[in-house]
């Protein structure tokens, strides 16, 4: 656009007369300059970027719905729960960060924080990946962005500065459950500082009462604060990439990586208060392996981490996963998880070499039926600390070995069951008559070896330790005829 010397671009006279696209254009009041690193991702020009938390949000959208302009769909259906997790993980890192904040300004921190932080759940470092986006606005490679070089005091450029409109729409490419879990975050904190009160629905701090005392209203005040300017997000910006171009970098960046092992990521996360415990206090009574031991030949007596984990699940939380695991809570179940795991490392052979070809509790499957037992008598609706304590001060009088005919009783006839006296089995497994498959495992070449159905098998067994050991039946409906004892 030209100018006319008698108005000055900053002089705030009106602008001259022009063409009506330049006047448009001209000075648009909206714009504000954004500090930018340039770089060149496989040739192509990106703006690197860091942004407080609150701004990205703000300057940003995600394009998996057509908008009221049409704008083209270049993501995936939104999935909530995965975007409620990663809320829950972004708040403990503001108030990580509110903490630390106040750390480096020398000042205080009250208790009630580090209450606060406890109750969401400590880990060893909390980071958020750099976000992908694209500006749409530009023409390629950003070639009609105005900004300006900064330069060092030496003469070197520094930075860039660009100026952004509130046209200029970050289009999430990779990150869009990052986005939305700042959404249900700003959410909360809007919602606890202006009712004063927690969220009685899908709250993100696990507390049984919706009250907030004055402490904690200033916790949630400055993480507040520090979402909109001590923490940032870091954002590899592209430019002007057409939605097909748009498509195509969404591809990439989720479908050329490879998954990180099961295990391996169990093993390097601290950031879940079981996979916490199993570090600090199992990982001393038992040998952990990272992989999968499929021939028994090779069994070194280690359990594999990933299937103590879903040990651990069946433990403290009744689940088949530890996601999600409220620290509070772990932490009020960990003398349980203690004692149970202290009985069970008795049963004899396991965590010997070829432990599998000794016992059958060197099985994860069996380990979870007793950790299932274990939390049904400390932590379930039929509590009984009397039949806890007859569960793990006995739980080495089973007969782990393979030759019991006890874990063969759905293969046996009705004869066979009642010449090995396991009659009595009858009213605690349900029928093998019901049409459901009761096929939980085989016995061959000396060994039982249970099947790979562990949700359909692990009750089972249960029901056949709850027997051994003489504690109730699982269900009044499993008591069926006795008279066919």
């Amino acid at each position: 656009m030209t100018t006319d010397p008698m108005y000055p671009p900053n002089s705030g006279m009106p602008a001259p007369m022009g063409p009506l696209d330049e006047l448009l254009d001209f000075g648009d009041q909206s714009s504000v300059p954004v500090k930018v690193f340039v770089g060149h991702n496989l040739g192509a020009r990106t703006f690197l970027i860091c942004l407080p938390m609150h701004d990205f949000y703000r300057m940003s959208d995600v394009a998996n719905e057509a908008g009221e302009h049409g704008e083209p769909v270049t993501q995936r259906k939104l999935d909530p729960a995965h975007a409620q997790k990663l809320a829950a993980y972004m708040l403990r890192g503001l108030v990580a960060a509110a903490i630390n904040r106040r750390e480096m300004q020398k000042k205080p921190v009250p208790q009630s924080f580090v209450l606060v932080q406890d109750q969401l759940g400590k880990q060893p470092y909390l980071s958020m990946q750099p976000i992908v986006a694209n500006l749409r606005s530009c023409k390629p490679l950003g070639a009609n962005i105005p900004g300006e070089r900064l330069m060092t005091p030496s003469g070197e450029t520094a930075s860039f500065r660009v100026m952004l409109s509130q046209r200029d729409v970050l289009w999430v490419v990779d990150g869009q459950h990052r986005r939305k879990g700042m959404d249900l975050v700003f959410e909360f904190l809007d919602h606890v500082r202006h009712n004063q009160r927690y969220p009685k629905r899908n709250s993100l701090m696990p507390r049984e009462s919706d009250a907030i005392d004055f402490s904690e209203m200033q916790l949630w005040n400055e993480c507040y604060d520090v979402a909109r300017s001590f923490c940032t997000v870091a954002v590899e910006l592209h430019l002007g990439l057409d939605y097909s171009q748009e498509r195509q970098l969404f591809h990439d960046l989720n479908n050329l990586g490879k998954k990180v092992e099961r295990s391996l990521a169990l093993v390097f996360d601290s950031s879940n208060p079981v996979n916490t415990f199993i570090k600090d206090e199992v990982q001393a009574l038992v040998r952990l392996s990272e992989h999968d031991i499929k021939n028994w030949a090779d069994d070194d007596g280690s359990l594999p981490y990933k299937d103590v984990v879903a040990i651990n699940a069946h433990l403290f939380l009744n689940k088949s996963n530890i996601a999600g695991a409220p620290p509070l809570l772990v932490e009020a179940r960990k003398e349980v998880a203690r004692r149970w795991w202290e009985a069970v490392v008795a049963i004899p052979h396991l965590g010997e070499p070829l432990a599998k070809h000794k016992t059958v509790a060197a099985q994860p499957v069996v380990l979870k039926a007793i950790a299932k037992l274990a939390f049904d008598f400390a932590f379930g609706r039929r509590q009984s600390d009397e039949h806890l304590n007859l569960l793990l001060d006995n739980i080495t009088d089973v007969d782990f070995s393979h030759d019991d005919p006890m874990w063969r009783f759905y293969e046996l006839s009705d004869q066979a069951r009642t010449n090995y006296g396991l009659g009595g089995l009858y009213t605690y497994l349900p029928s093998d008559e019901d049409g459901k498959n009761r096929d939980i495992g085989s016995f061959q070449g000396g060994f039982m070896r249970f099947g790979a159905k562990h949700n359909d098998i692990y009750p089972l067994i249960g029901d056949m330790i709850r027997w051994k050991l003489g504690l109730p039946s699982r269900s009044p409906f499993m008591m069926m005829s006795s008279q066919r004892a």
